[in-house]
Order: structure tokens, then sequence, then C-alpha cells
């Protein structure tokens, strides 16, 4: 009997920008009619992966198979489309058109007046939906739609160019707990009929409800691929994180438990991100917030800055009420912020370093709101001395620096005035070790002077440096670890997975 080739296969497929190695020789193969895990922390590789298995970007090194055919040219979409398709957590849905409309976008049937048949482009839609049991109005405009529907109509969208493989790139994260379910029975359905999945999320306790088996990846490798139901959790987990890595990174003193706190949150509610946080900070301490991108820390960090606006319960800083949704008043009430992305929310790229590190600090340049130069420098170059930046002086525009020097100009303008509470999300994202131990290093100076410090971030190294962690899940907090955790106690509790399990 001759076995059935893989729906796909990728073979030593190695992939780099630049001096970066995103994949290195990683493999992955999946039958048919599995439903396929792929799991691995931030930077493992699986974005990658995934764009190579759909053709967005060709290997440098390495082959993909399709049912033991090579893939097609990267040109050639419609074969791609045929092949497989990805359902993204950030919907590919055109809002303004209706769910008939995207269907068949590009594949409109033509009458003999060469104009569109509307009618019979609703009808083929109503059958395609009906086809893989999905219950939506056709005509209905796609922005009307929830994201469960949403979710459902690119299944069969994906589905009507022929492909019988899907990738689902965390399809869970925006759902609740009943819309999760009935996506699962629907996956399970759509298996039963010869559909196979490629299953990427955070939430490894989902693996193991839906998924047959499952492929790690760390460090742009391949770690393993073995049947879910053989796999432990705890080793799931730590195949995940390979060896733990020191338990705390720098020794340093014990933060005073009589200290004032800076940061009060009291049954703190953000509608659709995150749910009853109460938490504190006290001066000199450095509090971690842990958990997955979805899970709501990013959303609180947020909130404490003045970014967004709580629905429900109360923020104090240095014991003041804070008003919601307001920066300036942030800034006001003592709140230094370093924010996820620095290219969009951190930095103006073409301004100097001079000025976005000043950016807090108009008060301080000159009167009647003219800014006196000479001040605005002798500023910038105190911050260039004190945070090691590298740069001919503090007239280079900031595009002009390496990523750990941009993000060091960000630090730069969170300090500059002087914050009781420092808050940071993912503070050494893509920047080099050596900026990384920098950065982490002045942190825990910022902490020892006195202030107290917010770190919402789901690296480890970021965390080590805390002397306790609050995890979130699901937005809601739902362990602290104090300073000595181990890796694989952590992980596990940022995936939801209970390690006795």
């Amino acid at each position: 009997m001759v076995a059935t080739p893989p729906v796909v296969e990728a073979t030593g497929v190695t992939k780099r920008y630049g001096s970066t190695v995103a994949l290195h020789e990683a493999a992955i193969s999946i039958d048919q009619g599995q439903t396929h895990a792929l799991v691995g922390r931030n930077g493992a590789g699986k974005s990658t992966l995934v764009n190579v298995l759909t053709g967005l970007q060709a290997p440098d090194e390495g082959t993909v198979t399709f049912a033991g055919e090579p893939a097609p040219r990267l040109t050639d979409r419609d074969a791609w489309r045929q092949r497989v398709a990805c359902v993204y957590q950030k919907s590919t849905i055109i809002p303004e058109l209706t769910v008939a409309e995207n269907l068949f976008l590009n594949r409109h049937d033509h009458g003999r007046s060469g104009l569109i048949s509307w009618k019979t482009v609703r009808r083929k839609a109503r059958e395609l939906l009906d086809t893989w049991s999905v219950d939506v109005d056709v005509r209905l405009p796609a922005g009307d739609l929830d994201v469960e529907q949403r979710q459902f109509v690119e299944i069969a969208r994906a589905l009507s160019f022929g492909a019988r493989f899907i990738v689902l790139d965390e399809p869970t994260a925006l759902l609740d707990a009943a819309a999760i379910t009935r996506l699962f029975g629907r996956i399970r359905d759509l298996q039963q009929q010869g559909v196979t999945f490629l299953f990427i999320s955070h939430h490894l306790e989902e693996i193991y409800e839906i998924c047959d088996v499952v492929t790690v990846f760390r460090d742009a490798r391949h770690v393993l691929t073995t049947a879910v139901g053989a796999l432990p959790r705890a080793e799931l987990v730590a195949a995940m994180t390979g060896e733990a890595a020191a338990e705390t990174a720098g020794a340093r003193r014990v933060p005073d438990v009589a200290a004032a706190p800076v940061l009060e949150m009291t049954g703190v509610s953000l509608a659709g991100a995150y749910e009853d946080v109460s938490l504190r900070v006290r001066a000199g301490e450095i509090v971690g917030l842990a958990g997955a991108a979805s899970s709501g820390r990013i959303a609180i960090a947020e909130t404490v800055a003045g970014l967004r606006a709580a629905t429900g319960g109360v923020v104090e800083i240095a014991g003041s009420l804070s008003q919601p949704g307001s920066v300036p008043a942030a800034l006001r009430a003592g709140v230094g912020f370093v924010p996820q992305d620095r290219h969009h929310q951190g930095y103006v790229a073409q301004m100097s370093v001079a000025d976005n590190g000043t950016l807090t600090i108009p008060d301080r340049l000159g009167r009647a709101g003219f800014i006196d130069g000479r001040r605005r420098d002798g500023l910038a170059r105190a911050m260039i001395g004190k945070l090691a930046i590298k740069t001919p002086g503090p007239e280079l525009p900031v595009s002009g620096l390496s990523g750990g020097n941009q993000q060091k100009v960000v630090m730069a303008r969170a300090l500059a005035n002087d914050p009781k509470l420092l808050v940071l999300i993912n503070p050494t994202a893509g920047v080099d070790v050596r900026s990384k131990e920098f950065l982490l290093g002045k942190v825990g100076e910022i902490a020892e002077s006195g202030a107290g410090v917010l770190v919402a971030s789901d690296e480890l190294d970021d965390l080590r440096r805390c002397d306790r962690v609050l995890v979130v899940f699901q937005g809601r907090v739902v362990a602290e670890m104090p300073r000595g955790w181990h890796d694989h106690q952590l992980v596990a509790a940022m995936e939801g997975v209970d390690l006795d399990g």
C-alpha cells in the first residue's frame, strides 16, 4: 500500500533577514485531516514559517511540497490559493463590501451584457456557505459581522478556491468562551470532511483540546514534533523555553514593604480588554505584567499611562486619582512611559535626538511656549551621557540611530520628567543584546533611586528583573510570582497551562 504524502512538508528551510536568522534548517510535516499545532515563544520563527508555507516569501534554502509536489512559483498566486490559505487574527475581510462580494472578489460572474450578475454572485455565495454550514446573510456588509462570523466566512472563502489546508493564526485571541467552543466544533466537522489545519496559539490548553499533533519551534529551529496526547504539559513548556536561564539577573536590594505606593489600581476594568484588575506598585519596586499579546497586559499598562480610559474601577498615581484617558494628566502625575511600538508611538523619526528626548518637558525649555535651543540641547546632552546614546550630537535625527539607540532615546524621553512611576511595554523588543542589558540595568537604577516601575512584557529577560510578576490571562490577573520563579512556571501560567494537569 502506497503511503499518502503529507498535505504539506517543509524540509531544511532557512530564512535570513540581513544578519538575523529567522529560520534555521526548519522542518514541519502535516498529514491529511490533522489539526496540527505550531507553538513557540515570540521570535521562535512561527510567523516566518507561515509566510513560507503560504507563498508570501521564498526560503533562502530548503524545500516546500504540497501532496508531494513542489510548491508553486511565488508569482502564481492562484496556484497557492488552491493549496493553502491563512486566516489571520486580524481579518482580511473588506468591511465595506457585502459578504457575497468578499467571497467572490475578483471572481464575479458576468452576464451576456458583460456586467456583473449580482443575483448569481449572491446565489453562489449562499451555496458556498451552505456547503460549509456557515449561517451568515450574504447580503450583509461584512463590517456588520462579529469576529466569529468573519472567521467562518474567511474559512469558507479559502475552501472555495480549492484549498484543503488552512492555517489558523491565533484564531481564538478575540473570541469569548462560547465562540471558541463553536469554532472548535467547526474545525472538527471540517476535519471529518478532509480539511487539514495548522493551528497557532499562545493558549496551550487549546492545543490539548483541539489538536492531534504538535510541533515546537525555538530560536528559529525545529525542536520536536509529536502526538499531543503523548506530550505532558510540563514537557511541552520545557521544549518551548529550553534550558532555564538564571533565575534572577543581577542582585537588587529588597524593596521596602513599607514604602508608599506610587500606583494603586482597584477593581479596574476596560471593556473587551481586561476585567477587575487590582494591583499595587510601591516606590522602589519593579512589578511585572506577564502574559500573551492578547492577555490584556498591554491594555493595563496603557491605561496607567493615560492612553486608554478604564470603564470601571479606580487608578491612583502617587496618592492622587488618575484622570482617565489623559496622557498630559498622567505626565503631570509623574508617569514616564515607554510604549509598545517605538516606531509609531515612541519617537518622531525626522526630529532630532534633542527634540525627541525633551518632548515631555516643554515647560523646562523656555518661557511663554518658546524653546531655548541651548537649554534643550544641554538637557539632551545630559540624557545622551546618562543613557550612553551613540550619536554625533543632539541635532541628529532619530532615524539615523540604530534600533538600540532609538530605544534609549525613547527611554530618555520617559525619564526626562523625573517620573515617580515608570511604565514600560516590551522595553527591549528589537534591540541588540548589549542595549538590552544596558536598558534593563538602567531600569534597576531607576527603581533604586526610589521610583516605581511597571513592566508589561512577555520576554522572560525583562521579567527576571522584577521583584514580583503578575500573570495576566484572558483579561484577568490569575497569579502572582515572587522573585526566583523558574521559566517553566511562569510560561505555563502565561499560557494558561496547569502543569499538574
